[in-house]
Order: C-alpha cells, then sequence, then structure tokens
C-alpha cells in the first residue's frame, strides 16, 4: 500500500499545471466506467454534470473525473477530456458508428485567479489543454504538493496543494485526492500544529502536535479578511473505493467524506468555499450493511482530512 488513491484499484492519475499561469489541471480516469456520486456542500462552488449524478436519472456511472483550478474558465478543463476520450469512442453510446458517443466527465473547480500568475489568456484559457496533457499523462503515481489543480492553491493564508491517502480495513481500500485550497486555515491558531493531526499515520505531515497548554484562539491566518465575494476558494476532490457500491451509497459516502474538510480545515463549508467531493466505486468487495457502509464513511473522512493536509504540507515543504 502506497498511502494513496491508486490503493483502491482500477484508476489512474493525471496532472498537468502551466507555471507561468499558476494553476493546473488533474484527471482521474477509471479503467472502465465507474459508479460515481456526488455532494456539494460550500457556498459558491463551479460544477459540470453533477446534475447528472442525481437519484433518478440515466446515468450512474462516470468516464473520468476532472478538478481544475480557474474558477469558470477552468471548466473547460472537462471539455479537453470529453474530446479526448470521445476520439477512443470511450463514453455512453447512444447508437452505432458514426453517432458520437457522450464521455460522461463531470468536474469541480478552484478559485485560484488572485494568485499572481498570468491571467491574461484573452480567448484561450490553458484549461482545455491542460486537461488532455493530464489525460493522456494519466498513470498509477500521484505526486503531491503544487501540482495538477493543487498547483495555484492557497489554504487559508498558505500555499495549498494536492494530497492524497488512503486506508484499508478488512480487505475494503478507500482513498481520497485533494485539492486543497480553502478559505480556513489547516493550522491551528498559533501554532504549526494541523488541525488533522489525531489522524496523522507515519508521520506524514510532520508530526507537529499543539502544545500541552494549548488554548484555542481566534485565527487570523484564514482569507475572510480580505476575501469579499463568493468563488474565490474550495476544496475539491474525490473519493473511491473497491467496495461495490451502489449509487445511493456513493451518496452518502460522497456526504460522510465531506466531514474530512471540517476534520482539516476552520472554518469549513462557507459561503465563499465551493466544497465539492465525487465518490467512485471500482471494485467488487462486498460492504453489505449500514453499518459497514458507516465504518467505510468513517474511513473516508478521515482519508479527506489527510489528503488535504498532505497537499498543503506537501507545498509548503
Amino acid at each position: 500500500m502506497s498511502n494513496n488513491i491508486i490503493d483502491v484499484g482500477g484508476l489512474k492519475i493525471g496532472n498537468a499545471h502551466d507555471e507561468k499561469v499558476k494553476t493546473g489541471v488533474t484527471v482521474i480516469l477509471p479503467d472502465a466506467p465507474a459508479m460515481c456520486a456526488v455532494d456539494v456542500r460550500g457556498g459558491g462552488p463551479g460544477t459540470r454534470e453533477t446534475d447528472t449524478l442525481q437519484d433518478g436519472g440515466l446515468i450512474d456511472s462516470v468516464h473520468a473525473i476532472v478538478l481544475s483550478g480557474g474558477s469558470v474558465y477552468g471548466l473547460a478543463a472537462a471539455d479537453g477530456v470529453a474530446s479526448w476520450l470521445g476520439a477512443q469512442r470511450i463514453g455512453y453510446a447512444p447508437g452505432p458508428a458514426p453517432i458520437p458517443v457522450s464521455p460522461i466527465v463531470p468536474s469541480a473547480i478552484l478559485f485560484d485567479n488572485a494568485n499572481g500568475g498570468d491571467k491574461d489568456w484573452g480567448e484561450t484559457p490553458p484549461f482545455r489543454e491542460l486537461a488532455i496533457i493530464a489525460a493522456k499523462s494519466a498513470s498509477q503515481h500521484c505526486q503531491e504538493g503544487a501540482i495538477g489543480a493543487g498547483f495555484g492553491a492557497t489554504a487559508g493564508l498558505y500555499p495549498g496543494g494536492l494530497g492524497t491517502a488512503s486506508e484499508t480495513r478488512d480487505g475494503i481500500t478507500v482513498g481520497a485526492i485533494i485539492a486543497a485550497n480553502p478559505v480556513g486555515s489547516p493550522y491551528m491558531p498559533g501554532t504549526k500544529a494541523f488541525w488533522a493531526w489525531p489522524y496523522e499515520q507515519d508521520s506524514e505531515f510532520g508530526s507537529e502536535r499543539p502544545p500541552a497548554n494549548y488554548a484555542w484562539a481566534t485565527p487570523m491566518d484564514t482569507k475572510l479578511t480580505f476575501l469579499k465575494a463568493a468563488g474565490q476558494s474550495t476544496v475539491i476532490g474525490a473519493v473511491a473505493t473497491n467496495a461495490k457500491l451502489s449509487q445511493k451509497q456513493l451518496k452518502r459516502l460522497a456526504i460522510m467524506a465531506q466531514d474530512g474538510i471540517a476534520m482539516a480545515v476552520q472554518p469549513s463549508h462557507t459561503p465563499l468555499d465551493g466544497d465539492t467531493i465525487f465518490a467512485l466505486s471500482t471494485g467488487d468487495k462486498v460492504c453489505a450493511s449500514p453499518v459497514d457502509l458507516a465504518e467505510l464513511g468513517g474511513a473516508a473522512a478521515r482519508c479527506v482530512a489527510r489528503a488535504l493536509t498532505r497537499g498543503v504540507y506537501q507545498a509548503n515543504l
């Protein structure tokens, strides 16, 4: 096990970024169409095709998930991945060729447009091309820190980043990949200890601990002092599991996974965030009872908290 979302099996991760623009894209590519659900919890989300994943619709599986910087411009990243998949006839097929297939590529974006990069892109924002590069480079390896959708991110007043983590219990694995760009701070006020320190495994984010006599103080390292309009932050990401879950079960997994943001960032799920978590099933392990799903959801939340914190930690090394 590599403590990585790749540990669940059945998917690949691709990343690409533009140093000049200070932004990037992350693509999650399942090996086969994957059952998927989504939970959107922040007050300022930016998403594509999340309605497709609601109960009662035609679609319950996806061909890719895209996470992107760039705010509304980053939604074009999904266009690139859809075109790349469609050229390979990977997608929902409404009929035989030459009728084009329809790749199902839900996506979410974060706001990194005020990070000092060169955003003077005119009519050609870089996100479509970045997404194609990320998709073509997808592999069973995922770097962390200032990479992919986390390349231009900020967490509170600190560099944000892309992080991943996994957990296995009784043969069932769940993993998370998170692009951390929250309004809130990942650090306990006045310390270098992360809010998520109780969930740390193997010193994965530095083993900093709050002092024994720690008393909470009003945080001064969030973006709230500077933000005046919604949509300027966001935590976006996905959890995946090798358990065979229905779309309804995956919806509950995504809901529980969102708790990991609150475990790692204060404040969280603000009106200024667009927190969005996708949940995918890529395997056939049995998760039969509500108790089993509850335990899996708890593990998913811990993985989200750890992945978010690992992304920030790696970006600040």
